[in-house]
């Protein structure tokens, strides 16, 4: 779970169509993971995405625009709301830590969903911490104890860390990367399709040990600097 990253946004919307495309969805547990992108960006130290870009990849703001415009298109596609202009750029660590109270009161698909939604489509800063536990509220958790988590840099800290070390140990240096029954991974925003394939075998093969890679390559990615592939409509891969 990566706030910060696009495909992720994508590709959980994706995922979730093939999910619901699998015959046995209902015997399926979704558990998501930290990883961070940027983590060395400081708290509070937030800017406005097209001009990160730009000077990022030495870009113009015409053409950091065109990037956040390809991946608008990609988001819309899936029927996910998508702004290209406004959107902050910043540290997601207070996130994931939010995010692992919400999985310990069993809300946590509803806390990311609601996240992405603020992130990507709404006027909403997630990095606010006001904005946050408000967002908070809107996923079920109580206010006072949601509060109580940012206010706290330590809690559940190890819980980000352990899955930051995890995904490390599976092979992950980018971004969305699924793991089917720790047997199967998919490493981009694949088709929905693929992640159906992934279901299918994961179901049908319980003997397999170590990780099989499912999907062709080249998947839209963000990988741990920040950097998110976009697909040029040749099919060569850019940066945003």
């Amino acid at each position: 779970m990566v706030h910060g990253c696009p495909w992720c946004y994508i590709g959980k919307a994706r995922f979730e169509k093939g999910l619901a495309a699998f015959a046995h969805r209902d015997e399926v547990e979704v558990v998501h993971r930290s990883f961070e992108l940027d983590p060395g960006r400081a708290k509070g130290d937030t800017e406005q995405v097209v001009g990160m870009l730009a000077q990022k990849y030495g870009r113009t703001p015409e053409e950091a625009r065109g990037m956040e415009a390809n991946v608008a298109a990609n988001a819309r596609a899936e029927g996910l709301g998508y702004r290209t202009e406004g959107r902050d750029h910043g540290n997601t660590f207070d996130m994931h830590r939010l995010l692992h109270l919400a999985k310990a009161r069993g809300r946590q698909d509803e806390l990311l969903t609601l996240l992405y939604r603020a992130n990507f489509a709404e006027e909403r800063s997630v990095f606010d911490d006001a904005v946050l536990a408000e967002v908070a509220v809107e996923a079920g958790l109580d206010a006072d104890e949601a509060r109580a988590v940012l206010a706290d840099p330590s809690a559940y800290a190890d819980d980000v860390r352990a899955d930051e070390r995890e995904a490390s140990e599976l092979g992950a240096d980018a971004v969305p990367f699924f793991v089917f029954d720790r047997r199967y991974g998919i490493s981009g925003g694949q088709p929905s399709e693929v992640f159906g394939q992934a279901l299918e075998q994961a179901w049908k093969d319980r003997q397999v040990t170590g990780l099989v890679p499912v999907g062709g390559g080249g998947a839209a990615a963000c990988d741990a600097d920040g950097s998110c592939e976009v697909p040029g409509a040749d099919g060569s891969g850019r940066t945003a």
